[in-house]
């Protein structure tokens, strides 16, 4: 009888540092986040990454019950805030809102770029696309694409075009559609689309690729015109205004967004992070938020977003090859 009953003692000892052992592992492994995150933007206030990070770092702040804080960092075309993050500590606590622009055009457009778009990130999630709408100043005499065509046409290089910078999916959208159309423009770029706003009103700046998302307040007051979309359909946000390729066949620009961290992140904080984006994707309110600024949802896991990237580096990579775009 004391053998049994030392046996089960020692069974229930046993038991019970088990659990003693287990719950500080546990309890580790949900640790993640323990403090704040700091979300870059490579791009300044108010354009088109800036509006969609602020949204979802909101969202985000209430799942993982710690703030995450926006850290808007702008420069040569979104590189200076795409380095950053590259060469932070790769502890889950810094991320980047990446775009077209700084993951598949700029690497494809300038190999000098100070990282490596594979090699230096841990994707995270797919967050959004959208496509972009052509707008002309008011003194452009254009009402729609085929004229503004025959006014380049007619008037090479007297005409100017803006960009979030040298090497974005705004400036490489220009560059597809001079290509397609046979036209010269030349190009301005600004350290972002909100840049370009005031001197596109002004008269100074006569087109511009801009993110639907960040144009349409400026199309609500009439400031400047949109005269097309870059997608192959209409979108349902300006169902009056006609994709670009109904009168250039085949051309087509889309703009996606999604989060990335420096290379060798812990499994654990991208998983958390990818399940928790997500979750704010899935929810019909946030979907509906998104579609009235110019996004569509997009979510998945992370190597179906590094997939999304590689085939829109490839696609970009080859038009530049062809047409001899560069950043000059």
């Amino acid at each position: 009888m004391p053998s049994t009953r030392s046996s089960l003692f020692s069974c229930v000892l046993a038991t019970l540092a088990g659990l003693f052992v287990a719950a500080p592992v546990a309890a580790q492994a949900q640790a993640y986040p323990t403090k704040s995150v700091r979300l870059i933007v490579p791009f300044p206030p108010a354009g088109a990454t800036d509006i969609l990070s602020r949204e979802l770092a909101k969202q985000l702040s209430e799942r993982l019950k710690q703030q995450v804080i926006v850290d808007n960092k702008p420069g040569a075309g979104g590189t200076l805030g795409s380095d950053m993050t590259a060469k932070a500590a790769a502890d889950g606590y810094t991320i980047q809102m990446a775009t077209s622009s700084t993951h598949s055009i700029g690497p494809a457009l300038n190999p000098k770029i100070p990282y490596n778009a594979q090699a230096d990130f841990t994707p995270i999630a797919h967050v959004a696309d959208s496509v972009n709408v052509l707008l002309i100043a008011p003194n452009v005499k254009a009402a729609n694409v085929k004229e503004l065509v025959a006014l380049l046409k007619a008037s090479p290089g007297q005409y100017n075009y803006g960009s979030s910078g040298n090497g974005t999916i705004v400036h490489l959208t220009a560059e597809l559609f001079k290509s397609m159309t046979g036209t010269y423009v030349v190009h301005i770029p600004y350290r972002g689309t909100a840049l370009v706003i005031p001197d596109m009103i002004a008269g100074q700046v006569h087109l511009l690729f801009d993110n639907i998302a960040s144009a349409q307040p400026h199309l609500k007051d009439g400031k400047l015109r949109a005269i097309a979309v870059t997608s192959t359909k209409r979108s349902p946000l300006l169902p009056e205004v006609p994709p670009v390729a109904d009168t250039v066949p085949g051309f087509e620009s889309v703009t996606w967004f999604g989060v990335f961290g420096p290379r060798g992140m812990p499994a654990e904080a991208v998983n958390r992070l990818n399940s928790e984006i997500n979750a704010v994707l899935k929810s019909p309110e946030f979907q509906q938020r998104l579609r009235t600024l110019g996004y569509d949802a997009a979510g998945g896991t992370p190597a179906e977003f590094a997939r999304v990237v590689q085939n829109d580096r490839d696609k970009w990579a080859q038009l530049i090859r062809e047409r001899k775009i560069t950043i000059d």
